[in-house]
């Protein structure tokens, strides 16, 4: 059961977003409000939520669907972003891991690569491929609210990074132990990237868990949350890239936008994980914590500055196009920058950015809570909500 939990969020400005690019307009227009709603309900014991956040209509109460792109494109993404999109990717697998399953995941994917031009991604075309997380089509029971969940991730894929395969592994639940199967799962396929758009709280034996996120060669990420200041688990994992989160608006620069740190991201020092080797020479982060540092970097994750999700399986009664938020958006983005950099054979867990981050855009201002320093703060260089940027292109990757 999905617990419908509202948040109201700073509003920048509403922008309604084609596929030729951004079009400006009143904050909460075409029925938008500037409140938002958590996807998925909080996590039992032992278990994880998903990490995205739909935008309500003016109701404040429903989600906000309509039957044409509102939110961000794959242009917009791409220009933010500065990526290689058209020309780069090939050969590349990233695979989404997401608990329960989305019975109309093909045929939502069709329609969002078809409505921004994107080439068609198919099962039978061997660009598509779903499976159980024990690699077979035993798919696990309908829910709504990771359905949307995994329209998104897929369709994030799409956007960033049109030329790669999806690989999507469908847990057989949201516990943490049936996801790490699915992990697990998808490296054993071939996976070059791995996205992990959930999570839940750090717990004494996370460290015994992190072999599930332990694929040298393979880049792994996963979101840092969606609670503000608070670190959450498998973001903590020293063997993942942690993805924080954004605000994204277009501006009147040589860039064509701007960021500041999203509210809603996670952040902060372990309770359990030892700091990874490649953080250790950061100064920054030696100035407040003494164990791993979350996040490592960020992408767009604010909903009020969402992505355009088309999802049809009736998510609270809703069918259309949404505009979704999250650190969930974030995670799959930057899993696809990877693919797009085509050095995931190489990287290093998440240290790659640490030694290559003239090549990201550093985002210096907003906030996720009030611990009165970095760990919350955007500042210049290494951040907990944004950590150590966003993409400029694929160098940092």
């Amino acid at each position: 059961m999905v617990t419908w939990v509202k948040r109201g969020l700073s509003v920048g400005a509403g922008l309604v977003i084609l596929t030729a690019g951004v079009i400006p307009v009143a904050a909460g227009s075409s029925g938008r409000s500037s409140h938002s709603a958590a996807v998925c309900g909080p996590p039992l014991a032992g278990a994880a939520r998903c990490h995205s956040w739909a935008l309500l209509d003016r109701s404040g109460v429903r989600p906000f669907a309509t039957s044409s792109p509102q939110g961000y494109s794959p242009v917009n993404l791409q220009s933010a972003y500065k990526l290689p999109s058209t020309t780069a990717g090939g050969g590349q697998t990233v695979a989404i891991v997401d608990a329960f399953n989305d019975p109309s995941v093909e045929s939502d994917l069709a329609v969002y690569r078809s409505t921004f031009s994107l080439p068609a991604c198919t099962t039978a075309s061997g660009c598509f491929k779903k499976v159980d997380q024990n690699g077979g089509t035993n798919y696990p029971r309908n829910d709504q609210g990771w359905a949307l969940e995994i329209s998104l991730d897929v369709q994030m894929v799409s956007a960033v990074c049109p030329n790669c395969h999806i690989l999507l592994v469908e847990a057989a639940s949201n516990s943490l132990s049936n996801l790490e199967t699915a992990v697990n799962e998808a490296a054993r396929l071939g996976a070059t990237e791995i996205s992990n758009s959930y999570g839940g709280g750090e717990f004494s034996g996370e460290t015994s868990a992190d072999s599930a996120y332990d694929h040298p060669g393979i880049a792994i990420t996963a979101s840092s949350g969606d609670g503000g200041f608070g670190v959450e688990y498998p973001a903590a994992s020293q063997f993942v890239t942690a993805v924080g989160g954004t605000s994204l608006n277009p501006a009147s620069n040589s860039r064509g936008w701007t960021e500041a740190a999203w509210s809603g991201a996670g952040s902060g020092c372990s309770a359990f994980e030892p700091r990874p080797s490649w953080q250790t020479s950061n100064n920054n982060i030696a100035s407040v914590c003494s164990q791993r540092a979350v996040a490592d970097v960020s992408a767009v994750a604010d909903p009020n500055t969402g992505v355009s999700v088309y999802d049809t399986f009736g998510y609270h009664g809703q069918k259309g196009w949404f505009v979704v938020g999250g650190t969930s958006v974030s995670s799959p983005i930057i899993a696809s920058v990877y693919a797009l950099a085509g050095n995931a054979s190489t990287v290093n867990f998440g240290s790659y950015p640490y030694s290559n981050s003239s090549s990201l855009f550093d985002v210096i201002s907003g906030s996720n809570g009030n611990c009165g320093n970095l760990l919350c703060d955007a500042t210049s260089g290494w951040d907990g909500p944004t950590g150590l940027g966003t993409p400029n292109g694929t160098g940092a990757f």
